[in-house]
């Protein structure tokens, strides 16, 4: 007995053993088969040359990365994508990398502080560093070591060669609708479009003086302008007809026409830096040389639609909204005043939206409502939400449908009608009318009816013989001016 509990330890403890060196060895093909680094750029760089956070995974797809971080002293320039592939004595290994530009905007010493990024659902971390940006170096500057490796221009050397590399990328304006109603908004978006396959080395130049520039004439003057304040230009891989790219939002709004009149973009132009690359590059020598391209977008054009017939076809919002109301009490009390608030929620042109329709009645007086609005850009739509909150003093006693008094009308372009936003709460009232009171205060009565309370004590006629003899006079003088000119003719 003793031989087999002892025979039942031992394959336990073996298959512990085993059991954790499985675990160490399926560990170590796990660390090995996916590394993640974030890579920084050189600790040196003239201010005309950019400097670079690189994200890398090894043996395994990029799934998904944060935003790269912002940095104070540099400003982002874009990001290029790169994968490799290597077989060596049969093992396969991969990488893929993202790299973001940062450009300087100063000389000096800016310090990258630690940071830390979620990449494929994992947190890594980055120390920092300190770059130091010195005076902008030269395109064409020449190697003190050049002269051993290679023979000068004026003993015959053949100058260096640049081809220029065809580009795949295009900028371009781009709306999600092509037809809308007066006061529909239209998404807008200036992109430049980058292909994965792109092979030619492009970057931005002077981006903010040149999008300045652009948007004082891709603004329509006869919009209403939601913008969507770009501050980071960073890349999206998105597909077209099957294409992947990388698009650059360089400017978005969303944009609501005021009136029937066509709504025009015209063509719009982006300088780029783009390197021509030596046809036979050499370790020492230049291998690329600065050059320029401008990409031109084409026109475009939002037809504009009037609103179907309707008396109020020139007042209403147009746009996708809901009701939300709230009330402090359904049950009142004439004389005594409470609060409702009337919320008007969805998509639209949240500015525009003009207060309901309340008037005073013979039940209820409504104050002049205060107004708070919350607006929301997201993705490609502006979202919010517009308050009226009124306080209302009920004046007759009984059971009333706040639809009755208040209601809001607004043009639904997805279902192509009008509709009515109607207040859904009723209430009841109890207390005496106050419709008498109201009447006695605004009547006086009728003349038999204030005999009881007027002072009936005699008094003298008031003197007005001074009156009388001041007409006399005058009546005099007159006559005698007429009988002057009469015998003066």
């Amino acid at each position: 007995m003793f031989l087999v509990q002892r025979l039942s330890l031992r394959a336990n403890f073996a298959v512990n053993i085993l059991s954790a060196l499985l675990l160490v060895v399926f560990l170590s093909i796990s660390v090995r088969a996916q590394q993640i680094q974030i890579v920084l750029g050189p600790d040196e760089i003239g201010q005309n040359q950019p400097w670079t956070i690189t994200i890398t995974v090894q043996n395994d797809r990029l799934k998904s990365y944060d935003n790269f971080p912002d940095v104070e002293g540099f400003s982002k320039g874009g990001q290029s994508t790169s994968s490799q592939t290597n077989i060596i004595n049969g093992q396969i290994s991969s990488s893929q990398s993202v790299t973001m530009n940062y450009f300087p905007q100063r000389q000096g010493t800016i310090v990258i502080p630690a940071f830390k990024m979620k990449i494929n659902e994992q947190v890594i971390s980055s120390a920092g560093k300190k770059v130091t940006v010195g005076p902008p170096i030269q395109t064409r500057q020449r190697d003190p070591f050049r002269s051993y490796f290679e023979r000068d221009d004026s003993f015959g050397s053949a100058p260096t060669e640049y081809i220029d590399i065809k580009e795949d990328a295009f900028l371009a304006v781009s709306t999600n609708k092509d037809e809308v109603y007066v006061g529909e908004g239209f998404n807008t978006v200036l992109g430049f479009y980058v292909a994965e396959e792109n092979k030619a080395p492009l970057y931005w130049y002077q981006l903010s003086k040149q999008v300045t520039e652009i948007l004082k004439k891709i603004k329509p003057a006869n919009c209403w302008e939601e913008n969507f304040n770009i501050e980071n230009i960073e890349g999206e891989r998105i597909s077209i007809q099957g294409k992947m790219y990388t698009r650059y939002k360089i400017y978005q709004a969303t944009f609501y026409p005021l009136n029937a009149e066509p709504v025009v973009f015209p063509s719009v132009s982006l300088e780029m830096i783009k390197y021509k690359v030596a046809k036979n590059p050499s370790f020492f020598g230049q291998n690329r040389q600065e050059d320029f391209k401008t990409f031109y977008s084409k026109p475009k054009t939002i037809k504009v639609k009037e609103l179907p017939p309707h008396p109020l076809s020139k007042q209403v919002a147009v746009g996708d909204y809901r009701l939300d109301e709230r009330i402090s009490s359904t049950a009142l009390q004439t004389g005594k005043s409470f609060s409702y608030d009337f919320s008007i929620v969805g998509e639209g042109n949240i500015s525009s939206i003009s207060k309901p329709i309340a008037r005073n009645t013979a039940n209820f007086d409504f104050y002049e409502p205060n107004v708070r609005q919350n607006i929301n850009r997201q993705g490609n739509r502006v979202v919010g939400s517009k308050t009226f909150s009124y306080f209302i003093i009920p004046k007759e006693p009984g059971k009333f449908k706040l639809a009755d008094e208040l209601q809001w009308v607004f043009f639904n372009p997805s279902k192509k009608k009008y509709d009515t936003l109607k207040a859904k709460s009723v209430v009841v009232v109890t207390g005496e009318s106050l419709k008498n009171e109201v009447i006695e205060s605004a009547d006086p009565g009728l003349f038999y009816d204030q005999i009881a309370s007027t002072d009936n004590t005699l008094r003298a006629d008031a003197d007005n013989r001074w009156l009388k003899y001041s007409v006399n006079i005058l009546v005099l003088v007159m006559l005698a001016g007429s009988v002057y000119l009469v015998f003066k003719k």
